[in-house]
């Protein structure tokens, strides 16, 4: 991501219902699925801020992964030395088999391949680990905003799943979530697009927390939703928990 759209993240991150739910979603899935303890480690992937890390610092041992400097500067300031982590080559510097999770939310749609990225979760994952993913849904969707973040792609849930071979892993859930909000994302970006030469330099929406009512709303629907096993046919996101095989 640009270093201004870290700026962005960092002001409206801690209560913007859809960052707070994102991570409220992922700790409510690995609790539900395998309960971290102490004794276990969970990489998070691309953790930006490391918000969603510091979060999970009281349930496991966390250690967290980014190769953008500005993200490794702030995580600097939150997480000892040995907790950060960045690429060597392609790589992550990890043994195999070492870690009981792996999380990578909105994580998937930054990286060229896509797929060489879940083979290294399931490289570094122990038999039985879990991969909680989160992405962005429906090119239909796509505007600005992807671009500014960098995304290479929105996904559909059969791509999604396509990453994660049964023979390697299986999915537990797979679904899509922030389903009740996709009309007005859609009509907020297409007329973003429409209008963006005759108003230059407004600010974005995504950018800016709701009023309290409104936001406290939108995160409990958000979370709620993805919580059901009701099979969505849509949604402005994807979420997958994969265990590995052994």
């Amino acid at each position: 991501m640009d270093p201004s759209e870290y700026a962005n993240l960092q002001a409206i991150e801690g209560d913007h219902w859809y960052y707070a739910g994102k991570r409220d979603i992922a700790r409510h899935w690995l609790k539900r699925i395998s309960p971290p303890c102490a004794h276990h480690t969970l990489l998070d992937c691309g953790a930006g801020t490391g918000r969603f890390a510091k979060e999970m610092e009281a349930q496991c041992r966390v250690l967290v992964l980014d190769d953008h400097e500005e993200s490794l500067r702030i995580l600097r300031t939150r997480f000892h030395p040995d907790q950060i982590l960045s690429l060597a080559g392609d790589r992550v510097p990890l043994p195999d088999e070492s870690l009981e999770y792996v999380t990578a939310l909105d994580v998937l749609e930054h990286v060229p391949d896509d797929a060489a990225v879940v083979r290294g979760f399931h490289r570094l994952l122990k038999p039985g680990g879990l991969a909680i993913v989160t992405v962005p849904a429906s090119m239909a969707l796509w505007s600005d905003w992807d671009v500014a973040l960098h995304h290479h792609r929105r996904y559909d849930r059969t791509r999604l799943k396509s990453l994660f071979p049964p023979e390697e892993w299986e999915i537990v859930h797979a679904n899509y979530t922030n389903v009740l909000v996709f009309p007005a994302v859609w009509v907020v970006r297409k007329g973003r697009a429409i209008f963006a030469g005759r108003q230059p330099g407004r600010a974005r929406s995504e950018d800016r927390i709701p009023p309290r009512w409104l936001n406290t709303m939108l995160r409990s629907v958000f979370v709620g939703m993805a919580r059901s096993r009701v099979p969505f046919p849509f949604g402005v996101s994807l979420l997958l928990v994969a265990r590995r095989r052994p």
